[in-house]
């Protein structure tokens, strides 16, 4: 069932939509490899240090596009979300810019209270944003639109890379590694 917009769209628009929506996985090659980054950025966000979460998050950002065989995305980590007083703004991915790589940017803290985004809120506008570029790059989309199948492919990528993170993970009820493995077990 497409969303409301749908009847909008022009004939061109709409078949992109429905090839959109067709595709509701996306089966990462070696999520494994993936594991001890994502730690890494759950980690740069307990200690609040920008440096490092914009560090880690670009280095699994060249994992999973060196795994998938696709363009890079250069990320730029930003401070507070930008707002209004209806929304606060999440992330934004750009395809190109010219000659330039595409871009993801993602907000490190809110835009109310200023504070550091929860992991898994920043994971998901991570990845959502991500499978932007995988609209483009894997499945060949001329856009990349908010369908069922899209948001489909970014809770896929979320149970593929939060769990197999959270497999390994040791320690009492107080460390980082113990609260990730809580995080890991709620409904994504």
């Amino acid at each position: 069932m497409p969303f409301g917009y749908y009847h909008q769209l022009n004939a061109k628009a709409k078949r992109i939509y429905r090839a959109s929506d067709k595709v509701s996985d996306f089966p990462l090659p070696d999520v494994f490899a993936v594991q001890p980054v994502v730690q890494k950025i759950f980690e740069a966000l307990e200690a609040e240090s920008h440096l490092r979460t914009q560090k880690w998050t670009q280095r699994m950002l060249n994992m999973l596009t060196n795994q998938l065989l696709i363009r890079p995305i250069r990320f730029e980590l930003l401070d507070i979300r930008p707002s209004n007083p209806r929304m606060e703004l999440y992330g934004l991915y750009y395809p190109t810019e010219g000659r330039r790589r595409p871009r993801i940017q993602v907000w490190m803290r809110t835009a109310k209270r200023r504070q550091v985004v929860a992991f898994r809120t920043f994971l998901r506008t991570l990845l959502h944003e991500f499978c932007h570029h995988l609209d483009y790059d894997c499945l060949g989309l001329k856009d990349s639109f908010h369908t069922q199948g899209f948001y489909q492919r970014e809770s896929s990528l979320i149970s593929q890379v939060l769990p197999v993170a959270a497999l390994s993970i040791s320690g009492n009820g107080s460390s980082p590694k113990a609260k990730m493995m809580k995080l890991a077990k709620r409904k994504i």
